[in-house]
């Protein structure tokens, strides 16, 4: 060890230093060189497996994959479970607070145990349905979740979502989040807040559309479409079945990161034609007589063409289609006027808060102050929140406290519901939706099919004038013959009802009122009023009879409907019928009038008119008002369940109105049958 030590100084002096010198250097370069290659070997691993996508830091430098060219397009920027090269893709549709959704869970994980990352991978599109209020909050936290700290979390999250599928609300995600491995917590906050990740689920939505999704969960593995909670055999089979196609491909030299985009065209090609549905095909030629009423108005009221476009601030398709409005408004002048109605989808929650702000600064500005407010809301529709908009209030001219007091109170509630209430009147179903002097037209549609129909149009006005039509009346005299609103169905009670359903009015009157109701429906909460008013009207000529309907989007309503048939199997009859008389015969001042002595009254009695005195008279009297006592008591709960229904669902519309016909027939056999495969 001593000579070693010592002979090194006489070597590095005979090559005066330089030997040992470039030795370093080129060993250091080795090194560095040998560092980076290891590295980037690691990153590509991850981004192939998915633990790295293109949003986050690791992927910048690693590269992002895209493959949107195929039919049902994905890319780095979907959360992945499996590897990037695995042979078969499953795309998953799904929606965080469907039922079917989470009873398809178990069936996945027993094909990403069966077949391993090597084989299949899954991919994660986000498919919210309308009628889930906390589905769509649930997808834009879990793809932030995604977007600030890879797959491995988001999967984490996605589990602790359909397990505590009940729970689903912003504390939850947060806490599911940090469980998860976020670690910035208030950025994330943040982004909630802002619906920063809002973009993404919107894409998936429009994504899944374009490729025929109608409900969820819905599945294409390598392209061939899967409907429903199917069992695991029937995933078996369609993979079974692509798994030697795809390796076929790869023996043939395609590119193990080309599989899925060749597999998918090539299945997208072969795959029967759908059927179109009837009700589906495009109607632009039937006129509907849509009232203007009291909305804002953009355009002269001598206009020979009236556009009524149903729409939302929060809607991403309604921002869409206002350049190609601006072009139309451009090209044809006073010829043309818009008249905006309100309709706030249920699963935009920042689209109410907007419409309330906008019809207070009209209330104010009258409608060009609308307009104003209107096109700032559109330009910042990616920030919509109370800060926001109060602000686009007061750059438009608006009073700023009335727009805040506006959104705390919803003071337009009655306006922007009477608005909706229209849309459904007219089948509606969704944003935006136009009528071109009654002429339906559905969509973001390109500019050439306005202009066809608006074309037309005025061609009809022009001759309507020559006529002898006022300009001002066009618009009217050319409705007047469209389609209103729909009469009401008349449909047949099945005799078969329960007996015993609790009712409340007459037992013995004419007419019978059945109601199918749910206690977390805020549309059923919405009718109570208007069910009060008609009993008042209407007193002993009527009677109401309730049913309970509990829908399956409502994880309240049953237990609500079993509490309040409790109540109703419990309580039985405290006192005298003669005291219900008594208290229903009470003047407006609230003094129960007098009732002549030596008469029983019966149920419904005038004042002063003598009532039989026979005992058995007297014992059906005294059963009928127990029976109305017990109907009352249960008619008692009704309303107090009614009364505590989250605020919530006051301001959202009809929760079914965007869900597919076809969609909308399966919702409600779900009441009658569940099935292991019956599709959300």
């Amino acid at each position: 060890m001593t000579k070693e030590t010592k002979s090194a100084p006489a070597a590095s002096s005979d090559a005066g230093g330089g030997v040992n010198a470039g030795v370093a250097v080129i060993g250091f370069l080795l090194c560095f060189i040998a560092g980076v290659a290891v590295m980037w070997g690691y990153d590509q691993k991850r981004l192939h497996s998915g633990e790295i996508t293109a949003d986050s830091p690791a992927a910048a430098t690693a590269g992002a994959w895209d493959d949107s060219e195929s039919p049902i397009p994905i890319s780095s920027k979907d959360p992945m479970w499996g590897k990037r090269d695995a042979p078969v893709t499953v795309v998953v549709y799904s929606d965080f607070q469907c039922p079917f959704c989470s009873r398809v869970e178990p069936t996945l994980d027993q094909v990403r145990q069966t077949y391993g990352p090597d084989k299949v991978r899954m991919v994660w599109k986000n498919n919210p349905l309308p009628f889930h209020q906390n589905a769509k909050p649930a997808a834009e936290a879990a793809q932030g979740v995604f977007a600030m700290a890879g797959n491995d979390a988001f999967w984490k999250f996605h589990d602790a979502a359909f397990k505590n599928q009940g729970s689903l609300s912003d504390d939850s995600y947060v806490k599911w989040a940090q469980e998860a491995g976020v670690k910035d917590v208030a950025a994330y906050k943040a982004g909630l807040a802002s619906h920063k990740w809002a973009d993404k689920v919107d894409k998936d939505l429009n994504d899944g559309k374009a490729a025929g999704v109608q409900g969820t969960p819905s599945f294409y593995v390598n392209g061939v479409f899967i409907n429903g909670a199917q069992p695991f055999d029937n995933f078996k089979k369609t993979i079974d079945q692509e798994l030697p196609k795809a390796q076929a491909k790869i023996a043939a030299g395609t590119a193990k990161s080309r599989v899925y985009v060749e597999m998918t065209k090539e299945n997208k090609k072969n795959a029967p034609a759908p059927k179109e549905e009837e009700g589906e095909k495009e109607d632009t030629k039937t006129v509907f007589k849509i009232p203007v009423g009291s909305s804002p108005v953009l355009g002269s009221p001598n206009a020979l063409v009236t556009i009524i476009e149903f729409s939302d601030f929060q809607c991403p398709f309604c921002s869409r289609v206002e350049p190609t409005l601006k072009s139309i408004r451009d090209k044809y002048g006073d010829k043309v006027r818009l008249v905006w109605k309100n309709e706030p989808l249920p699963f935009h929650p920042r689209a109410e808060p907007a419409a309330e702000v906008a019809m207070t600064v009209r209330a104010e500005k009258g409608d060009k102050g609308f307009w104003d407010v209107h096109d700032k809301l559109f330009e910042n529709q990616k920030d919509l929140s109370d800060e926001a908009i109060i602000k686009a209030a007061g750059a438009a001219g608006g009073n700023t406290d009335k727009a805040k007091k506006a959104i705390a109170d919803h003071t337009y509630k009655k306006s922007l519901d009477a608005d909706s209430d229209l849309a459904e009147d007219f089948q509606a179903n969704g944003t935006p939706h136009f009528f071109v002097n009654g002429r339906r037209l559905v969509g973001a549609q390109p500019e050439e099919k306005f202009d066809a129909i608006i074309d037309e149009e005025i061609k009809k006005a022009q001759d309507a004038i020559a006529k002898g039509t006022k300009p001002s009346e066009v618009y009217e005299v050319l409705t007047k013959d469209g389609k209103g609103p729909p009469e009401p169905a008349k449909k047949d009670v099945p005799k078969e009802l329960p007996s015993n359903d609790p009712a409340r009015g007459n037992m013995s009157a004419k007419v019978t009122i059945h109601e199918w109701s749910d206690f977390q429906c805020p549309y059923c909460g919405r009718v109570e009023p208007t069910v009060s008013q008609v009993m008042k009207e209407y007193g002993d000529k009527i009677k109401f009879v309730w049913h309970d309907m509990p829908l399956p989007m409502h994880p309240d309503a049953p237990l609500a409907a079993q509490a309040a048939r409790e109540a109703f199997k419990q309580k039985g009859p405290l006192v005298d019928a003669r005291q219900d008389v008594r208290q229903s015969a009470e003047d407006k001042e609230g003094r129960p009038r007098r009732i002549r002595q030596g008469t029983e009254p019966r149920l419904g009695q005038v004042e002063g008119r003598p009532g039989r005195q026979h005992a058995h008279r007297r014992d059906r009297s005294r059963q009928e008002g127990r029976e109305r006592q017990r109907h009352q008591r249960y008619a008692g709960v009704h309303h107090r369940a009614r009364q505590r229904q989250p605020r919530l669902f006051h301001q959202r519309r009809r929760e079914l109105r965007e869900v597919p016909q076809a969609h909308r027939a399966s919702v409600v056999r779900s009441q009658v049958k569940r099935s292991p495969k019956r599709k959300e």
